[in-house]
């Protein structure tokens, strides 16, 4: 995306550029490496747990398997198409916002919402599950139906990842929420919508994240 859809013309500088830039195309390509190193940040996060993650299951392969029985595949398939439909409307809803377009803006915004919630609430169904069975992580583990030992480690990765993720989804909601109310007030156009963008970054972060998950929690073999 040009960041030349930014700059509202060749006059007078907007009114949306703060002090400290030259010009509101060093502001936007400033917010987007801004955006773009933070999501760095993230992926460095996540890139911890996956390679322990990976290097318990080299340990402790029955564990795995035996504790990814006990996690629910339709409801994880159903939640990855939560976030994949998501993430469609993330884009329409930048898409709508450089084009002025601000009643699509929030519509396509408040069905992402629709989305996550949905996500949150199949997700506390499973976590629900968990707890009711004793499926936890650690010394909380007090399941009585058999199975390696090991299986509270497995569940000690499940939920520090999808816990961590979740924690992700509930900020990306508030960050939505933000950028919506703004659009209602028609804060944002095709001179402006860099926070629409740079909150649709990190939202198609948490989507990808979870594709990573999805497979590996779920389709272990």
């Amino acid at each position: 995306m040009s960041s030349e859809s930014h700059v509202a013309g060749h006059g007078a500088e907007p009114s949306f550029r703060q002090h400290h830039f030259i010009n509101a195309e060093q502001q936007f390509d400033t917010s987007k490496l801004g955006m773009w190193l933070f999501l760095a940040t993230e992926i460095l996060m996540f890139g911890g747990l996956f390679v322990g993650y990976g290097l318990m299951q080299s340990v402790y392969p029955e564990a795995w398997v035996a504790g990814h029985h006990h996690l629910d595949r339709i409801m994880g398939a159903v939640n990855t198409v939560f976030l994949l439909c998501s993430s469609f409307t993330m884009v329409m809803a930048v898409h709508a916002a450089s084009q002025s377009e601000k009643a699509k803006t929030v519509r396509y915004l408040l069905g992402t919402l629709v989305f996550a919630a949905g996500f949150l609430v199949i997700k506390y169904f499973e976590y629900s599950h968990k707890f009711h069975d004793g499926l936890l992580p650690g010394t909380h583990f007090s399941y009585h139906g058999g199975g390696p030992p090991q299986q509270a480690m497995f569940f000690g990765f499940y939920f520090a990842m999808t816990g961590l993720h979740g924690f992700h989804v509930v900020v990306g909601m508030a960050l939505i929420t933000w950028i919506m109310l703004r659009a209602m007030r028609g804060e944002f156009s095709s001179a402006y919508y860099t926070p629409v963008d740079l909150v649709g970054l990190y939202w198609h972060l948490v989507d990808l994240i979870w594709i990573y998950l999805f497979p590996l929690l779920y389709l272990v073999s």
